[in-house]
């Protein structure tokens, strides 16, 4: 009798075993993808990545982790060109990620093509960040150039968001003051009440909230709120009478996803920003969804304002780069006289 329940233990054990086997066969290797990113987007990726596994694991039964990099958008593109393992690139600027197709073909010339909305499934744009009270009275661009008004943005050569901040304001002028040769002047005045260029957006979120250096910060939207949320009692933000529509762009990096076998997993990844979810998600994290539901939802938070687009006033990120930020552009002209 005993060793008939010693030869049934043994069976039951064996077959546990061969179905903890069969289960682990079926399930699907765990995956990591890694999402190199710009300055601001750290808050939202945090939730969405958290969102997009939970969703993967219910839908395939597979565990994905994803791993963030943020900084400057330009660094971070060179860095992707340089050889950092990137699954996805979801950077502040088209012309950021232009740049990996021009610097090793990393991936398509049409790659904005590929999912809708030009890849960009939010927008942003910029707006002026103030002491708490307003002390120096800044309502629009043109108190920016103000003698004693010290501007915190950061370096238009590394970070993307620099790059919308000098934009805005150029345009501004050019409208307020008649052409280009004017808005040069005015965005040459306000580089002279810049202390510091820091190479991020967040850098110089930090130096203006942290270091309570400046009197005020040209800021991402997003990155506007979540200072007024962190530092409420210290901070105020100024929509300006016209500003930028921001579209920071997202891409699969297709040399690493092919060599690495994520393509599947990086696509899905993206397309879920599209989602009713991930949709949502842009909205509580201060970025403008593109979906009528979650743009009615988030109205309050995101008011509407004047904004024109890159194309409309400077013919596109590939002309704007070659006037304003190659080396010996506009900027350049600009900041070394400084």
């Amino acid at each position: 009798m005993i060793q008939r329940k010693h030869f049934l233990c043994t069976l039951a054990a064996l077959g546990l075993l061969a179905l903890a086997g069969l289960a682990s066969a079926q399930a699907p290797a765990p995956i990591s993808l890694l999402n190199v990113s710009y300055d601001p987007t750290r808050e939202l990726y945090v939730e969405f990545n958290a969102a997009f596994a939970k969703h993967w694991k219910a839908q395939t039964g597979q565990d994905v982790s994803i791993k963030q990099s943020h900084g400057g958008s330009g660094k971070q593109a060179r860095s992707v060109i340089d050889g950092i393992d990137a699954d996805v690139v979801t950077l502040a600027l088209a012309g950021d990620i232009d740049a990996l197709v021009k610097n090793g073909g990393l991936i398509p010339a049409d790659w904005q093509k590929r999912l809708p909305h030009n890849s960009a499934p939010y927008t942003s744009t910029i707006v002026l960040v103030v002491r708490q009270g307003n002390p120096k009275g800044i309502k629009d661009w043109d108190d920016l150039v103000k003698p004693g008004i010290s501007v915190i943005t950061p370096n238009p050569k590394t970070s993307g968001g620099a790059r919308w901040n000098y934009l805005a304001a150029w345009e501004f002028a050019k409208r307020k003051y008649g052409g280009d040769a004017k808005a040069k002047d005015f965005v040459a005045q306000l580089y002279k009440n810049v202390p510091v260029l820091d190479t991020g957006a967040r850098g110089s979120s930090i130096t203006f909230a942290q270091r309570n250096q400046g009197d005020v910060f040209i800021s991402w939207e997003n990155e506007a709120h979540l200072l007024e949320k962190e530092f409420g009692n210290k901070v105020d933000i100024v929509y300006p009478s016209l500003s930028i529509l921001a579209e920071p762009p997202v891409t699969v990096v297709d040399k690493t996803v092919d060599r690495k076998g994520t393509r599947k997993v990086a696509e899905a990844y993206l397309n879920y920003l599209y989602t009713d979810d991930g949709q949502d998600i842009a909205g509580k994290n201060f970025y403008r969804p593109i979906s009528p539901k979650a743009q009615a939802k988030y109205v309050k938070q995101l008011p509407k304002l004047p904004m024109f687009t890159i194309d409309q006033a400077f013919g596109g990120w590939a002309k704007a780069d070659k006037d304003h930020f190659a080396d010996g552009g506009n900027f350049d002209q600009i900041y070394l006289k400084k």
